[in-house]
Order: C-alpha cells, then sequence, then structure tokens
C-alpha cells in the first residue's frame, strides 16, 4: 500500500463496516454530525448522498469537517480526523453503487433499488484527511471483553496522532 497512513490504519479504514460520524457545521454555525456509509481509497473517505441533503449544502458552505469510524463494542478502537470535504456530483452514483456492494452485498434487493431509482441525483462526499488520530484500548481492555470480539474485527495497532497537513488548521 502506497500511502503516508499506516498500514494498520488503511487495513481498518477499508475493512470496517461500520458508517463513519461526520460532523459539520450548519449555515448558522451550530454542529452537527451523522452517519453515513463510507468507503476508503486514495487516501480519502468517500460518502454518496442526495443532491439536496443538508450536509451538502452545509459542507459546500464550510468545506471543513471532523469525521470517526470507531464501532460501539468492545474493545474500542477506531479512527477519527480533521478533514476538507470535497463534493463531486460527477461521483456520486459510482460511488453510491459501490456502497450498496460494501455493505449489502450488491444492489439487487429491495433498499438497494430504492436507493438507485430515487430521482434526486446522487453526489458523492470526498474527506481528506488534514490531522488524523487513533486509538486502540484492547490492552487496557482485556478482561472487559471476550477473544471473539477482539478477533472478530480489526483495530489500528496502536493509539497515535498522524499530521497530514499541507495547510494550517484554524
Amino acid at each position: 500500500m502506497n500511502s503516508e497512513l499506516p498500514e494498520d490504519i488503511q487495513i481498518y479504514l477499508q475493512e470496517s463496516l461500520i458508517p463513519v460520524r461526520l460532523a459539520c457545521t450548519t449555515e448558522t454555525g451550530w454542529p452537527m454530525v451523522l452517519s453515513l456509509w463510507y468507503l476508503y481509497e486514495e487516501e480519502a473517505i468517500y460518502c454518496a448522498t442526495q443532491e439536496a441533503a443538508r450536509v451538502v449544502s452545509y459542507l459546500r458552505h464550510n468545506p471543513r469537517c471532523a469525521f470517526e469510524i470507531a464501532s460501539d463494542q468492545m474493545p474500542y478502537c477506531g479512527v477519527r480526523a480533521q478533514a476538507r470535504a470535497t463534493i463531486l456530483p460527477e461521483r456520486g452514483d459510482e460511488i453510491l453503487k459501490r456502497l450498496l456492494h460494501r455493505y449489502l452485498g450488491g444492489t439487487e434487493n429491495p433498499l438497494g433499488q430504492k436507493l438507485l431509482s430515487r430521482r434526486e441525483p446522487e453526489v458523492a462526499i470526498e474527506m481528506r484527511p488534514i490531522q488524523l488520530f487513533s486509538w486502540n484500548f484492547q490492552d487496557r481492555m482485556q478482561d472487559l471483553s471476550t477473544e471473539d470480539q477482539r478477533q472478530r474485527r480489526p483495530c489500528p495497532k496502536q493509539s497515535g496522532k498522524l499530521d497530514l497537513r499541507k495547510e494550517k488548521l484554524a
């Protein structure tokens, strides 16, 4: 894997099948958190949503955002980042189809058909991390979680901060 991100974080982002929690700022300045399906590639997180979704206008107004990909089951581990979002109308349908394959195993199912048949166009949301933080509490929680829970999903190997900035954070 050719990336600035450590391989264990890349594997975690590629293999985790939990939604991303996206934090953005509304046009009135209030924070908003929402969950979306995601896929990781080319050092970015991609989501799809309808062009009329409020999150699209929020991110167009202010592309600074943050995200977290972490399970609520023990042992706790995950990745969170500050990022810059870009709305990509030309990739919306492609990303939606890929998300349906990733989360539902394909498009030939009731939910997949419903999402693909909507009249409102889909857009892709691309989030490029600026600062990324990972954590892994497996060792400190080993008495609280079962071996099955520890083996069930990938986790970043260790906690840490990775600065990917090509710009200053304000």
